[in-house]
């Protein structure tokens, strides 16, 4: 019973003969954080509560709550990304959105999906509409080739109309330099954008992005083979599109 309820035995024992006046808001609680990727932190815990739930309810008690019976995410330090790769100037194009989130246009990057423990690897590409934070595409296969970012950049330039003097941003990895990427966007009238070398934070939303999807995907769950994990990556992007919270705009 403490293993499918995710409790200790002590929890269990402590408050198997008392009446806990808290117990009945925690079961609600772990309820929500679970049903959301286990991802939630208290305060958008409270909202749901309040907004799907009715519950009248302080993020002061949810946060006691969530602390008392130890309901939080088991999230870990991001790994550094490697921008060492040098490239040619001449290929880039001039950093248009100047850290400036705040406008129309899209932002894209290449993510790893891995376990460590095994070594296999799958790659996921994304683009993202700066205006909604949602993402446009998606695709994962299990190489970083140019196709992969052809296939996502395609499949968004499929779902939208209005492409005219739109800014596609990316860092200067090797398939957002390719003449067939820079082609492609053109031709549907998408303004190339890149980052300056070695500055993650030109493309921070996505950056941000990612880092959110493995803290609550990878680190918050016991996964044992990178099919599952793809599955649970595949859920999570559904999750972040039509249920998941976000954070205001700054």
């Amino acid at each position: 019973m403490c293993e499918v309820l995710e409790i200790s035995t002590s929890t269990y024992y402590k408050y198997r003969n008392t009446i806990d006046p808290d117990y009945s808001d925690y079961v609600i609680i772990k309820q929500v954080f679970d049903e959301n990727f286990k991802s939630y932190g208290y305060r958008r815990i409270t909202d749901e509560l309040r907004d799907e739930l009715g519950m009248v309810i302080n993020h002061k008690r949810v946060a006691r709550i969530m602390r008392k019976f130890g309901v939080m995410s088991r999230y870990i330090k991001n790994l550094v990304p490697n921008y060492t790769q040098k490239r040619n100037e001449e290929e880039t194009r001039d950093n248009l959105l100047q850290q400036n989130f705040n406008q129309r246009g899209w932002v894209t990057d290449i993510s790893t999906l891995q376990l460590v423990r095994n070594g296999r690897k799958a790659y996921l590409s994304v683009i993202l509409d700066l205006e909604t934070r949602d993402w446009v595409a998606y695709k994962i296969y299990n190489h970083m080739r140019n196709e992969l970012v052809m296939d996502t950049l395609k499949k968004a330039i499929s779902k939208r109309k209005d492409l005219n003097g739109l800014v596609l941003h990316s860092d200067r990895g090797s398939q957002y330099l390719s003449t067939e990427y820079k082609i492609i966007c053109e031709s549907h009238g998408i303004i190339v954008s890149h980052s300056r070398a070695h500055n993650p934070k030109d493309n921070a939303v996505i950056e941000s992005f990612f880092s959110s999807l493995k803290k609550e995907t990878l680190y918050n769950y016991n996964i044992t083979s990178l099919e599952e994990y793809i599955q649970l990556v595949h859920d999570w992007m559904h999750f972040y599109n039509t249920k998941r919270r976000r954070n205001k705009k700054k």
